[in-house]
């Protein structure tokens, strides 16, 4: 096919040959499938922030690092090159996360290159060397959704230990790729995480906790469809007070069960408290009505 004009400059740059199809276009960028060599790769092309359904919203971008004191400065200031290098580090954001979180060992794409706004990735592919498809368009047995479901719990720690909160983790941003067996054996269907420009940093971010709590509970729900009793699960909970305890690794056994703890209330320690200060205000204000009286 024709390449569209954001990906003519890779072809230029020698970064890929051709372009073979589109593959999806979702509500922050179009991906395509594009050959470089011997390779077929994904390209991601990031839309622009006013074609985007996906809103940058604070809860996202909350702080967020520029290593650049004027881009920073230009970006507070909501200029015209801040908005810019604000949607420049959005768009690296994923970049970022993609080679983090490989390095932590979570299944997530091969990034291989960021050029021009497009994003070069391993193509995620089925049994049969097609795209992979997502959780959302496939049916699961109970003990299939059952095994899934752990593989994931277990991908969500090994993000959270690596210091990132995917922000919008669903059926609809996890791929289901088969993974070869060794010697040719026949291999198993294992999940890909995908979609990674919302992702945030757990220990940075005010509302990394609340991300955290939605995506293992659309986890929940999701294959609660096909096993019910993993409806019953609180795994969210349960992974952040270990991971704010220094408790967390990779290997941290997890049960899905979670009993806050409820200390008791001191209710006349509380009143104490609020009497004194009280009576600090009243000196406080004593003390500015004697200061500012004529001698």
């Amino acid at each position: 096919m024709k390449a569209p004009p954001r990906l003519q400059s890779l072809i230029e740059e020698g970064l890929i040959d051709t372009v073979v199809r589109q593959l999806m276009s979702g509500k922050e960028a179009m991906v395509y499938v594009v050959r470089s060599g011997e390779q077929t790769l994904c390209a991601k092309i990031y839309k622009e922030a006013n074609n985007r359904s996906f809103r940058q919203a604070v809860d996202y971008t909350e702080n967020r690092k520029v290593k650049n004191s004027r881009s920073a400065r230009a970006m507070a200031k909501g200029s015209r090159f801040g908005r810019q290098e604000q949607e420049a580090a959005w768009q690296s954001a994923e970049v970022d996360a993609l080679y983090r979180l490989a390095a932590a060992g979570v299944r997530v794409p091969q990034p291989y290159n960021f050029h021009d706004g497009v994003l070069l990735m391993e193509l995620v592919t089925d049994l049969h060397g097609d795209a992979a498809p997502r959780l959302n368009d496939v049916a699961f047995t109970p003990a299939q959704a059952l095994q899934h479901h752990a593989t994931l719990i277990a991908e969500v720690v090994r993000m959270l230990c690596a210091g990132v909160v995917h922000g919008d983790l669903s059926e609809f941003n996890i791929l289901l790729a088969h993974t070869p067996g060794l010697d040719g054996l026949d291999g198993v269907d294992e999940p890909v995480i995908i979609d990674l420009p919302q992702a945030v940093d757990a220990a940075g971010n005010n509302h990394a906790q609340r991300m955290l709590m939605r995506d293992v509970a659309n986890l929940r729900d999701y294959f609660g469809q096909f096993r019910p009793e993993l409806r019953k699960t609180n795994y969210g909970p349960e992974i952040w007070s270990l991971y704010t305890a220094g408790l967390l690794s990779n290997e941290t056994p997890l049960s899905g069960h979670f009993d806050p703890v409820h200390a008791d209330v001191d209710m006349q320690a509380i009143m104490r408290e609020i009497e004194d200060a009280r009576a600090e205000d009243a000196a406080r204000r004593l003390r500015m009505a004697t200061a500012a009286s004529p001698l």
